[in-house]
């Protein structure tokens, strides 16, 4: 059974929501879940938030965030985590922010660098990432570590909605 089939299958014998806020991997994650047979059982809506006017406006990130920590950025993982939740009614949500490559980088925020937000009943956990690849295999490795975090919440978390 494949890591975004476990998900959906934990999340359905919950009764569990989940929504995901991406940025650098445009969709990929999204298309992960909705890969899985049902997953629609579990999956109502998504975003692609690129530009941070859509991170404000879709996600409710706060402009000072953005800002102040910029879009790459573990509280900006946050904000997109807890605002896709919040928009969309989820119980569980996954957010993505970095760059992919292979330009954008900078000394302070290399190519590679990504966070990730992960949401879960009213709890939030983010995770820095280091990747070294190329741009696809960067936002590969994104959704990877993503569905990861997910279900790590989802063993750590109690059972109750």
């Amino acid at each position: 059974m494949s890591l975004e089939e476990r998900i959906v299958e934990k999340l359905e014998k919950r009764g569990l929501y989940l929504t995901t806020a991406e940025s650098c991997t445009a969709g990929l994650l999204a298309g992960r879940i909705m890969n899985v047979s049902g997953a629609s059982s579990v999956y109502k809506e998504g975003y692609i938030t690129y530009a941070n006017e859509s991170k404000e406006k879709l996600l409710h990130v706060r402009h000072e965030t953005l800002e102040q920590y910029g879009a790459v950025s573990t509280q900006t993982a946050e904000e997109m985590a807890e605002g896709a939740a919040k928009a969309a009614g989820a119980d569980a949500a996954l957010s993505v922010t970095g760059i992919a490559g292979p330009l954008g980088g900078t000394k302070e925020k290399p190519v590679g660098l990504v966070y990730i937000g992960c949401y879960l009943c009213g709890r939030t956990v983010t995770k820095e990432c280091r990747f070294h690849g190329t741009r696809q295999e960067n936002r590969n490795a994104s959704v990877e570590e993503a569905l990861k975090l997910l279900e790590k919440q989802l063993e750590e978390e109690p059972s109750t909605k």
